[in-house]
């Protein structure tokens, strides 16, 4: 009896999956490509990006020069900025992790300087941490554990000298706050750095962020201390200050980070964590879309609204993110900015399930005013180079999803390009990422040549590499981000030389290995590989490839489409070439699966007549088309 209950309970949540598919599955397809179409391109979101300015300093601090960092840091301390301040510091102490010479050139001209002071202090307490790692402790080592420790007792000297330089700044106690947690200091330690803070700033986003991490239950405070803590500085925030979002911030450490069932005592009731989405909500709600200021508030808002199954209201908050994706929650789940699209991704999809198939979208406000402090970035401009004529390519690209521009390139190569698509269907918003990326990860499926994919967005540079419909590398110049390390230099160089036959790696290598100049660094690599140069304009404009005479548009198609002219007829209207051998042998292979097939289909008492009927017309369609075939060929043959 008990059996027999499992089993009608089994096929009861069975019935209900496949039912609730059926239902939503037409809505995907109908509504996915409309819902959250006003969403940027995959390709155009960046991790974390920084603001003109500062981007401007970095840029120039990984070339050597440290007037821009001294400049921008000096205007915020006379400007008492120590909002801006406290966000620049930790982003220049972390280019001086990679690129060090700046920093040591500026403190030797001015030992002195507050702001040189200030980032060395940041400076010191990342080393530290570098070298720990932000493992958990179980996965620490003793060494690991003994160099942390020391180099946190060399940075307190540091941080008392920015300090004591500039008095009325409380970054540097945001600096000490860190330090606090990474020294495991005590309690009245903490709470005087805190009192030192708050003095100077009460309302200092960048410390009470840091004190946060300390008062939370991973370190050394609990949940309920956290969530006190937070609340209360949301409680006194000025208005359309950040503040508003830490008891946010909270809930994404307790829902999302920390660990295990939480202690009897130190359970948070989850009216905290809705009043707390509905305080950040109303924070987002009072910047305008695309913002970067709120970015942080908005990735973390986005996380808790999935998590609370507030799709239709987690689309919203992707689009006023825009293109500033963070670190932060997404690295807490893998892979930060891949986390951050997939998810993006699946929002779309479960917002157009829900939608009732006779229904339309409802279309997106009106853009935001630009920002006149951060002008907002385009999507990348993408090539593709592929080892393979043109006519070859778009016989693989059939079912890519996506028009493509295609021409030929020295040495029977040809360049590849995403023709314009005003109305994109639903399997070019499925793709997920940038749609030439995805494209030629489709056409490179089951083809022996490779597929190198160029990328420019403002200054940054960067390739995918597709062989076998497999990303086999992947590198990006941008002069504001460190350098690549080596052993991951040397893997990708290794892979290309393997994919284009070089037999030695190392001009490669020295070709990814810098940041500085990238459209060089590009074109020279281009040239190591022997690969054809890059059309006049890349870069600088869309569709280059319609300057090119011999340039031919291959047309998106339907799946079926893409399945019928994959199996029969010339996508490019030439008149009909005799068909290579590897199209005769999937075809036979095909008809000799369909037969037995077919046969059994019919024969079998449990196969009913539909999906009989199925294998018959798959059948007679693949031998209609060898027959044809061959009937061609021996046309072409005889003429």
């Amino acid at each position: 009896m008990a059996a027999t209950s499992d089993r009608f309970q089994w096929m009861t949540v069975t019935m209900t999956a496949t039912l609730r598919t059926l239902i939503t599955l037409p809505r995907m397809l109908r509504h996915g490509a409309a819902v959250g179409a006003h969403l940027p391109p995959d390709a155009a979101v960046v991790l974390d990006p920084p603001a003109p300015e500062l981007r401007a300093a970095l840029t120039a601090a990984y070339a050597g020069d440290h007037g821009p960092a001294r400049d921008l840091l000096a205007a915020t301390r006379v400007g008492a900025e120590w909002e801006r301040r406290g966000g620049y510091v930790p982003r220049l102490a972390e280019s001086a992790l990679h690129s060090p010479g700046w920093l040591d050139a500026w403190l030797a001209e001015s030992p002195s300087d507050p702001d040189a002071v200030l980032v060395k202090a940041e400076h010191c307490v990342r080393q530290a941490w570098e070298i720990r790692t932000s493992a958990r402790a179980s996965s620490v080592s003793r060494d690991q554990f003994q160099a942390f420790f020391a180099l946190l007792d060399d940075a307190v000297p540091v941080i008392g000298a920015a300090a004591e330089l500039n008095p009325t700044d409380p970054v540097p106690w945001q600096v000490a706050l860190t330090h606090a947690r990474g020294s495991q200091a005590p309690r009245e330690v903490f709470d005087s750095y805190w009192a030192e803070a708050a003095a100077r700033a009460p309302h200092h986003y960048g410390c009470h962020l840091s004190a946060l991490q300390y008062l939370c239950d991973k370190w050394y405070g609990s949940h309920t201390e956290m969530f006190d803590f937070a609340e209360r500085a949301a409680e006194h925030a000025l208005p359309g200050s950040k503040l508003h979002a830490l008891p946010l911030l909270a809930a994404v450490e307790y829902d999302v980070v920390a660990d295990g069932t939480p202690a009897e005592g130190d359970r948070i009731d989850r009216s905290r964590i809705h009043a707390a989405l509905k305080r950040a909500l109303e924070l987002s709600d009072a910047y305008p879309q695309g913002d970067p200021e709120v970015a942080g508030v908005r990735n973390h808002l986005a996380l808790m609204l999935v998590l609370a199954d507030r799709h239709g209201e987690a689309l919203e908050q992707f689009r006023a993110v825009g293109v500033h994706a963070t670190e932060y929650p997404w690295a807490y789940l893998g892979d930060a900015r891949q986390e951050f699209l997939e998810f993006r991704a699946g929002v779309r999809m479960h917002v157009a399930a829900r939608m009732p198939f006779f229904s339309r979208p409802r279309p997106p406000g009106p853009p935001a005013p630009p920002d006149r402090h951060e002008p907002a970035p385009g999507a990348p401009h993408c090539l593709a180079l592929v080892a393979a004529p043109p006519h070859t390519v778009a016989d693989a690209a059939l079912m890519c999803g996506v028009p493509l521009r295609i021409a030929p390139a020295p040495g029977r190569s040809s360049y590849v390009e995403l023709a314009a698509d005003p109305e994109p269907g639903v399997r070019a918003t499925l793709l997920g990422e940038d749609r030439l990326t995805a494209a030629a990860d489709n056409f490179t499926t089951g083809e022996p040549w490779p597929a190198l994919v160029l990328r420019r967005t403002g200054d940054r540079y960067g390739f995918t590499l597709f062989q076998q419909g497999e990303k086999v590398a992947d590198h990006d110049w941008d002069p504001a981000a460190p350098v690549p390390d080596h052993a991951a230099v040397t893997a990708t160089a290794g892979t290309l030389a393997t994919v284009y036959g070089l037999a030695d790696a190392r001009p490669v290598a020295g070709l990814l290995r810098g940041s500085d100049d990238p459209a060089r660094r590009q074109s020279a690599l281009l040239a190591a590989l022997g690969l054809p140069p890059l059309p006049a304009g890349f870069g600088t404009r869309d569709e280059v490839l319609t300057t090119l005479a011999d340039a031919r548009v291959l047309a998106r198609r339907g799946f079926f489409a893409g399945i019928v002219d994959t199996l029969s007829g010339d996508p490019t209207g030439r008149p009909p070439r005799p068909r290579r051998p590897r199209w005769w042998a999937l075809r036979v292979a095909a008809l000799l699966l369909f037969v037995p097939v077919m046969a059994y289909a019919w024969w079998s008492p449990d196969i009913g007549w539909f999906r009989a009927s199925l294998s018959t017309i798959a059948t007679c369609y693949i031998a209609a088309q060898l027959t044809g075939a061959w009937r061609r060929r021996r046309r072409l043959t005889k003429g």
